[in-house]
């Protein structure tokens, strides 16, 4: 009675001839039980023997059994990471740290609010502060004053193997132990019910793929990680300042300004014109309604019309868009193929297709740039993709997102940015960590690298490492600037936006110098301007920031005072 149109009858024939094939590649329901609750069970009782030097837990699992009985639980292990004082790890930075790993992990509440309130002690009035805190389902609020607002979750099908068990907990082992602590006690049970739970007489289930090899994860092994093996530097990560990914600025904090100190000043500004390729710096640019104009103004899409970044796509960052405004063309470049130009007007004609589009599930107004650069960035990527526009039409505008952490989103118009208007970051930051990843990479990083990877708009000079995390806003200029919050990064970091390599350290070392985030910049949305002058930012413009509520920084008495410690 609820469904709605014709009954799937093609799907309900398709499902006998499913079924066939499940029973024919693994022996049917009750080994696929068998199989995939030992791979849970195995991986159980290694995640809860996991302990830091201190003897504290590295995880804490959410079960209501002790994985002892196929017949009540299933192939799914619910947990939380913790550090080595006992505190929750949210679960969007174990997500990020996975992706670099190639594994997969489901996080949040996972449509079951009830189960997620019970395990994680949540009452209903911690539900209403989490939502005035903006955490709303499937965002990265992972923490709300260091409580968790859910987990992480594994699951294990008939195709998981052995192997795959051990890919994870070689995951876990490496970005959480040191070298001296991955030593991984088993039990005898572990062994014994691995053993009787394989499948003997199915293809599928081959001697190579059995689960009866005695479980081990070696020091060789281990040592093909490098974050599990680098030795420990002497500089120490400051403490995470940010509780929340999205810290709210309040609508009745009093700013205070920032005190004594060196000038503030603009030392570079970079603009990417199409999502995800390379940047174009300048040394002065206007300034829009979406920010920095014609800042991701256009996407590659793939055939399907979804769209590509460089997490997809690596070579991206080889793409080389650059705008000449008194010629009023975008000119393309890469290398090994013809510069190309698209027109900075927009086509408005009676023969454009405006389409939907989505960027991190919002949905925006776009429209296709043609069959010519459509084959040029095809031929060049090696894939069939497409160069989409963002229509500027305002009745065609749907970007217009209520931004997690602003105050009064109401209004603010987006270009084809992930979260805010523009990103920025501190040198003394990059400075900093860069003496972090150089010691853990042990070769020197040059300081243009590290800002190329973050791909800020906004570059600033500040005296004092990470206290552009203090601030509540920002004048440039003449233009005004309200933070929204810290930038949490991802794994695009990892690309060398030079050669499109990737290198899991990098997003690997940030977390570990900044606590348990890999918070880096912050994101800025441009107030109604004040002044008559043309929006205009500039290089060399000096930065005059308002301090968050009960915030001084002060600075730092020596320059040796300033890196070291």
């Amino acid at each position: 009675r609820f469904e709605d149109g014709t009954v799937s009858f093609l799907d309900i024939i398709a499902l006998k001839h499913g079924f066939d094939v499940l029973e024919k590649l693994t022996g049917g329901m009750e080994k696929i039980k068998q199989h995939t609750f030992a791979l849970a069970h195995y991986t159980y009782t290694v995640l809860s023997a996991l302990k830091y030097a201190n003897g504290a837990p590295v995880v804490r699992i959410y079960s209501d059994t002790d994985f002892s009985n196929p017949d009540v639980q299933g192939p799914i292990i619910n947990f939380n990471v913790l550090d080595d004082n006992g505190e929750v790890i949210g679960f969007s930075q174990v997500d990020k740290m996975a992706s670099l790993y190639n594994i997969h992990v489901r996080t949040g509440c996972f449509c079951n609010t009830g189960a997620c309130q019970m395990h994680l002690n949540i009452s209903n009035g911690d539900i209403q502060r989490n939502l005035q805190a903006g955490h709303v389902c499937g965002d990265d609020i992972d923490l709300v004053d260091g409580r968790p607002t859910g987990s992480v979750r594994i699951s294990f099908g008939y195709m998981s193997s052995f192997e795959d068990a051990q890919t994870f907990l070689k995951f876990i082992i490496a970005t959480r132990l040191s070298e001296s602590d991955t030593e991984i006690p088993f039990q005898s049970s572990v062994t014994k019910l691995m053993t009787e739970s394989v499948p003997d007489d199915h293809p599928s289930f081959n001697n190579a793929d059995k689960l009866s090899l005695i479980p081990r994860i070696s020091d060789r092994e281990l040592g093909n990680n490098s974050s599990a093996t680098k030795k420990t530097v002497s500089w120490q990560p400051p403490e995470a300042e940010a509780e929340s990914i999205r810290a709210a600025v309040s609508e009745t904090a009093v700013p205070t300004c920032r005190r004594g100190g060196k000038p503030i000043t603009v030392t570079n500004i970079y603009l990417y014109p199409i999502k995800s390729c390379s940047a174009f710096e300048v040394t002065e640019w206007p300034v829009g309604i979406q920010g920095l104009l014609y800042d991701r103004n256009w996407m590659v899409v793939n055939q399907n019309g979804v769209c590509m970044t460089q997490k997809q796509e690596p070579r991206l960052c080889l793409v080389n868009p650059s705008i000449d405004l008194k010629k009023k063309v975008m000119v393309i470049q890469a290398e090994g193929m013809d510069p190309i130009s698209v027109s900075l007007e927009e086509n408005t004609g009676k023969e454009t297709v405006i389409c939907e589009s989505k960027v991190c599930s919002h949905r925006v107004k776009t429209y296709d740039c043609g069959e010519r650069i459509a084959d040029w960035f095809s031929l060049f990527l090696g894939r069939p993709c497409r160069l989409i526009r963002q229509s500027s039409d305002m009745k065609n505008r749907s970007n217009q997102k209520n931004t997690k952490g602003l105050a009064s989103a109401t209004n603010i118009s987006l270009s084809l940015v992930n979260e805010a208007q523009y990103l920025l970051i501190n040198v003394a930051s990059i400075l900093q960590l860069k003496e972090y990843i150089s010691a853990r990479l042990e070769e020197p990083l040059e300081i243009e690298e590290l800002i190329q990877r973050f791909r800020a708009n906004i570059v600033i000079s500040a005296p004092e490492s990470f206290e552009e995390e203090e601030w509540a806003e920002i004048s440039i200029g003449a233009l005004q600037f309200q933070v929204v919050g810290p930038c949490s990064r991802c794994q695009i970091i990892c690309i060398d936006q030079q050669s499109g390599e990737r290198n899991k350290e990098f997003l690997q070392s940030l977390s570990a110098a900044r606590g348990r985030k890999t918070n880096f910049g912050i994101y800025l949305m441009n107030q109604t301007s004040r002044s008559s002058f043309p929006d205009i930012l500039s290089v060399g413009s000096q930065v005059l920031p308002v301090l968050k509520e009960n915030t001084e920084i002060q600075p730092p008495t020596s320059s040796e005072e300033k890196y070291s410690g």
